[in-house]
């Protein structure tokens, strides 16, 4: 579900979600790995990409039944997504997200955790759980009004509305438009890489989130336990 790959000429490791039947929507295991393909890399550079014709539709909503109404579980999976987006944001490495076609829900969130995001002009962007009782739960509270502002946020998360690559590109949900968004990774990977990493460290030195996502992976749990009939009914 997971493919990683090394450059060494470019220092670049690339992780691929690569599950394209289902729009690389990401189960427990997946998020799992995921999670190790990122803290087990060496390279100064991580190039996060989808395979097919998605980046990530989220989280699997077959693995959001399972959890079968059950705040504590959901609370637990919510919290397991967070811990894979903090890997991502303190990586030593910096990590470019190439987002081909659809981001929604957790994919989005993931993408939120990458220090820069380049989409294709076929890219387009959602927070959809809202339309079904449910909201992304894997640090998307803390980061999406981090990275909009929150008017923005309020408008982009409430709506449940998706937008595309120019609209995202305006709000700043990415930085870049690029028919191939790898070139941003191989551009950055080719300047001084101990740079690379005191950059980031410094632009990403913040405090105060871990509460903030405590009540965030609660508040999923209490809508999970209200809406198990609703995602069930999704997947008939």
């Amino acid at each position: 579900m997971i493919g990683v790959t090394t450059d060494e000429r470019q220092s670049i490791r690339t992780v691929t979600l690569a599950r394209p039947d289902a729009r690389n929507a990401l189960t427990l295991d997946a998020l799992e790995a995921l999670e190790a393909a990122i803290a087990d890399a060496e390279e100064p550079v991580i190039y996060l990409t989808g395979e097919g014709p998605a980046f990530c539709a989220g989280a699997d909503l077959n693995a959001v039944a399972d959890l079968d109404g059950d705040p504590d579980a959901a609370v637990a999976f919510a919290e397991l997504g967070q811990r894979v987006a903090r890997t991502i944001e303190a990586s030593p490495a910096v990590v470019v997200a190439g987002i081909d076609g659809p981001a929604r829900g957790g994919g989005l969130e993931l993408a939120l955790a990458c220090d820069v995001r380049v989409g294709t002009p076929d890219s387009t962007y959602g927070e959809p759980g809202v339309t079904f009782g449910l909201f992304g739960a894997w640090g998307g509270t803390v980061r999406l009004p981090r990275v909009l502002g929150e008017g923005d946020a309020l408008e982009f998360a409430l709506s449940g509305r998706s937008v595309d690559a120019e609209e995202a590109l305006r709000m700043g949900l990415i930085s870049r438009i690029e028919d191939e968004p790898r070139t941003v990774a191989e551009e950055i990977a080719a300047n001084a890489h101990d740079a690379l990493g005191v950059l980031k460290r410094r632009i990403r030195d913040c405090a105060g989130e871990a509460t903030k996502e405590r009540r965030e992976a609660a508040a999923f749990g209490d809508l999970v336990a209200a809406h198990a009939d609703d995602v069930d009914a999704l997947l008939e």
